[in-house]
């Protein structure tokens, strides 16, 4: 294949006319030409490499591999570094083994990272663990090009031997380690990267992703579903201001703001997790269009999805050159970023209107081993009259909660909830044969009425639910077991759900059939009052322990400054 067309150049930041030809899936020839009448431009629009999501997890789109790719590729996504650390919590290496498996059989570039913490920590329970011989029989894998996210902090800070050993492993396979570390600053952070971490997408501030990035990470500014840090990242007088504010930083990077120069900080723009919903509208191309409008380059923002993360995983991707693999997509213009088709080694996947290959199924096993539960589990019983309890306050848009407290009445010796002070019940169900059921207090909600239930819960992805009253939360958790895994909303007169039969955790229904039930239940929630956008995630992450202040899992309250237990009801 033969043509002329427009490309946009990220090694020179540059657009120039090119004659390009492509044999067996690589740009054979890549010239530079100029247009004339003897040598018209063949391709209508601009020439992109195709787009990069360096840090995803597939399972928050509670789609398979292939389905995934599916929705992608309309959207200018060729490649993905995902880490599987979802259905690792539930499935082990099988979990793993069979998302590559799936991957493997459509034309789309998946790149995998070995999931470093599974369980994300020891104070919950999850349906496998890997183990550092583990992590090590999946970094010889050649699907997988880095070790996924070190969420234990306190352990690489700690020197915990296990942690360690794992790093150490990724630093002798020569594969990139991933960082999380939310608000991580000063000698912890040094701990932290002296093993060798070399990327953080939890950045919610300016400054902690300036500090970052001097002391040698890369950063990934996150726009995805459940959070969306992009906004105040590249908020040009907010930042100005906290460097400003800031007499360490303040001289050396005052130029970043008066030349609106953001790369100097900014390495990678990423997803990390992306509802159903909001994929089928859109990729990293909507999240190129809300950088340019943020005052970042076009090139600059370009390159953060493209040669960025290529170099930095290593990936046979992210640049249209003599010798890389033909992944390209023809877009109408640098500001609207349209996506007109797509290409992944030189073959169309994407005409502009159909996606032109299909997605086989991945199996599913029932993997809920839990029994159906009573109201009653459900209860916190106190003698009183009344008491003041911890309670977790959540906030739409944002995985971070604060500690927060209540006094609720106390009848018949059980603790109730207060709709009043939006003040209901959460509870963590154990689903991996233990049936235990841990019991608390959640505010942020907003709900007058029913419950909320999901097997979707970072990242030991029990079973996670909300509700204003114990009847109501049993009937919601006993719809997802009975659905296999899954989401429910019930109310007074409905129950409705969504069957994620895959580890809990996806469908093999197509993307759009998925984020059509994905509304639906979300306009359930209204009806029962909820106040806040993604009710659904936002309670998926009340159960990951590694993000502050205060979460829960199926073994109790949890206080993640202090990283350790705490009791439900204050004395």
């Amino acid at each position: 294949m033969s043509f002329t067309a427009y490309i946009l150049d990220v090694v020179t930041d540059s657009i120039h006319p090119a004659r390009i030809t492509i044999e067996d899936g690589i740009f054979k020839e890549v010239t530079p030409i100029t247009v004339d009448e003897e040598t018209p431009v063949d391709v209508r629009g601009l020439i992109l490499p195709g787009f990069i999501d360096s840090h995803i997890h597939i399972e928050s789109s509670m789609i398979t591999p292939a389905q995934f790719a599916r929705i992608a590729v309309r959207h200018g996504t060729t490649s993905v570094v995902c880490d599987p650390h979802e259905i690792a919590n539930v499935l082990g290496i099988d979990g793993v083994e069979a998302m590559i498996e799936n991957a493997e059989k459509v034309p789309f570039n998946f790149y995998f990272a070995a999931s470093s913490c599974v369980p994300a920590t020891p104070f919950e329970t999850s349906g496998a663990t890997l183990d550092s011989s583990k992590i090590e029989y999946l970094l010889k894998k050649d699907e997988v090009v880095a070790l996924a996210e070190m969420m234990n902090f306190p352990g690489v800070i700690n020197g915990d031997e296990e942690v360690l050993r794992k790093l150490e492993l990724a630093r002798q396979y020569g594969k990139p380690i991933d960082g999380h570390a939310p608000l991580l600053s000063g000698k912890d952070l040094d701990k932290y990267l002296e093993q060798g971490i070399s990327t953080d997408h939890e950045c919610t501030n300016f400054i902690e992703a300036l500090e970052k990035k001097i002391k040698g990470m890369r950063i990934m500014v996150r726009d995805g579903s459940s959070a969306k840090n992009m906004e105040c990242l590249f908020d040009i007088d907010e930042g100005k201001k906290m460097v400003k504010d800031s007499e360490r930083f303040g001289k050396v990077y005052r130029d970043i703001f008066e030349r609106k120069i953001f790369s100097p900080v900014f390495d990678f723009i990423v997803s990390d997790d992306k509802h159903p919903d909001e994929l089928v509208k859109g990729h990293l191309n909507m999240s190129i269009k809300k950088a340019v409008k943020l005052g970042v380059d076009p090139f600059k923002a370009i390159s953060m999805i493209t040669i960025n993360p290529a170099y930095h995983y290593a990936l046979d991707a992210g640049v249209i050159v003599e010798g890389a693999r033909a992944d390209f997509i023809v877009v109408d213009s640098i500001y609207d970023f349209n996506v007109l088709k797509t290409y992944i080694g030189g073959q169309c996947v994407f005409d502009g209107e159909n996606v032109l290959f299909d997605a086989p199924e991945m199996e599913s096993n029932n993997s809920i081993n839990a029994s159906k539960k009573t109201a009653a589990d459900f209860d916190i019983h106190y003698d009183g009259d009344e008491c003041e309890v911890n309670v977790i306050e959540c906030f739409d848009g944002d995985l971070l909660t604060k500690k927060t407290t209540a006094k609720l009445a106390v009848e018949d010796g059980i603790v109730q909830s207060d709709t009043n002070q939006d003040v209901l019940k959460i509870a963590v169900v154990q689903r991996y044969g233990g049936n235990t059921v841990s019991n608390a207090f959640i505010k942020g909600f907003g709900f007058k009425k029913g419950a909320i239930a999901s097997s979707v819960a970072h990242d030991s992805h029990n079973i996670i639910v909300v509700g204003c009253d114990s009847e109501m939360m049993a009937r919601a958790v006993n719809r997802v077991i009975d659905d296999c895994g899954g989401i429910a909303v019930v109310g007074d007169d409905f129950e409705d759900s969504l069957p994620l039969p895959i580890a809990g955790l996806m469908s093999n229904e197509d993307a759009f059939d998925v984020a059509d039930k994905w509304e639906e239940l979300y306009d359930k929630t209204v009806s029962l009052g909820c106040k806040i956008k993604f009710p659904f995630m936002t309670m998926a992450f009340m159960a990951l322990l590694v993000l502050p202040s205060i979460k829960i899992s199926d073994k109790g309250l949890f206080d993640g400054d202090n990283f350790e237990f705490m009791d439900v009801i204050i004395d």
